[in-house]
């Protein structure tokens, strides 16, 4: 038992360290090259906050551990609308003003419901992997369209113009995604072997493991992005590390144990954890494009976030 805690620990200790360095070096990397820094925002950034779940994705199909995969997907999602967004709300009201966001929300959305509609027959096949990962690569390059293209002004391009790494010379930043790239699928394998072992010592299923302990280590990054973000007064950059995540988390990850090990998906990711992704994302669609002149997320929308998390929670873990 030690053991497994131990590596589940410094797997996601480790992950959490090389997701941000991979991030760090390839946004620095970027910028050197003279990317604008909306696009590095929308692709480099908001892909390397799904890392986590991209290498625990792949280290679990190819163990033949397709439930832990897709259920990382669906408990990463659904973690980071209630648990992250919550905890961050309860710092301060979050505005919401960007139009770049706003145009985001629904492309989240109607990829979720791409993504329930490929596995509402209890199956992932692989031309469904492929197909999710069409549907990535074409919010990619609309991402890369609008981003090379839109010249209006945009708070959020901003706010990732603020945070991007400046002067870090192109030789560090190599190194750094280099050491991210050898880190992110060795400290991956080491957190699902431990979460394995601590799952196999308490009686707990595949997809329980992967929607709640290996979920929540996964969205670690994106808690510290959230909370980092608010501080500095960059709300629509935290909300927007969020539906990044989410969107590239249901497009590009899903499709990992689809195109790796096609197969049956636990009847429960279907109907249970998938109408939780589907209902909190359009629950925080609500929140942030129906909430007003002042368009923000309050206190009180965060303990209602929170509350949500803990019964989610509690109905996965009694319904085992």
């Amino acid at each position: 038992m030690l053991v497994n805690i131990l590596l589940l620990c410094a797997g996601l200790a480790v992950l959490v360290f090389s997701a941000d360095k991979f991030v760090y070096g390839a946004s620095a990397f970027a910028r050197n090259l003279g990317l604008p820094p909306m696009l590095i925002g929308l692709t480099i950034v908001a892909m390397g906050s799904s890392a986590p779940e991209m290498f625990v994705a792949a280290t679990a199909s190819m163990d033949g551990m397709n439930d832990t995969a897709i259920g990382n997907v669906l408990g990463s999602n659904i973690a980071n609308i209630t648990l992250i967004l919550g905890l961050t709300a309860l710092l301060g009201a979050i505005s919401v003003s960007s139009k770049t966001l706003k145009r985001e929300i629904p492309l989240m959305l109607a990829a979720t419901v791409l993504a329930g509609y490929l596995i509402h027959d209890g199956i992932l096949a692989r031309y469904e992997g492929v197909i999710l990962l069409m549907a990535f690569l074409s919010v990619m390059g609309w991402f890369i369209y609008q981003a090379m293209n839109n010249k209006e002004a945009d708070i959020m391009g901003e706010e990732m113009d603020a945070e991007i790494p400046k002067d870090v010379p192109t030789t560090r930043a190599i190194m750094w995604i280099v050491i991210g790239m050898v880190l992110l699928p060795l400290s991956a394998g080491w957190m699902v072997d431990g979460a394995v072992g601590i799952a196999k010592i308490y009686g707990l299923s595949d997809l329980v493991i992967g929607l709640t302990i290996i979920a929540v280590g996964t969205s670690l990054p994106e808690l510290a992005a959230c909370i980092a973000g608010v501080l500095k007064k960059e709300d629509d950059l935290a909300i927007g590390n969020i539906v990044g995540s989410n969107l590239f988390n249901i497009l590009a990850v899903l499709a990992i144990p689809g195109l790796i090990s096609p197969g049956t998906v636990d009847a429960s990711a279907i109907d249970r954890d998938f109408y939780m992704v589907l209902a909190t994302s359009i629950a925080l669609a609500v929140l942030v494009l129906s909430s007003g002149a002042k368009q923000q997320l309050t206190r009180w929308h965060g303990i209602l976030l929170l509350l949500t998390f803990i019964a989610y929670q509690y109905v996965v873990f009694t319904a085992h």
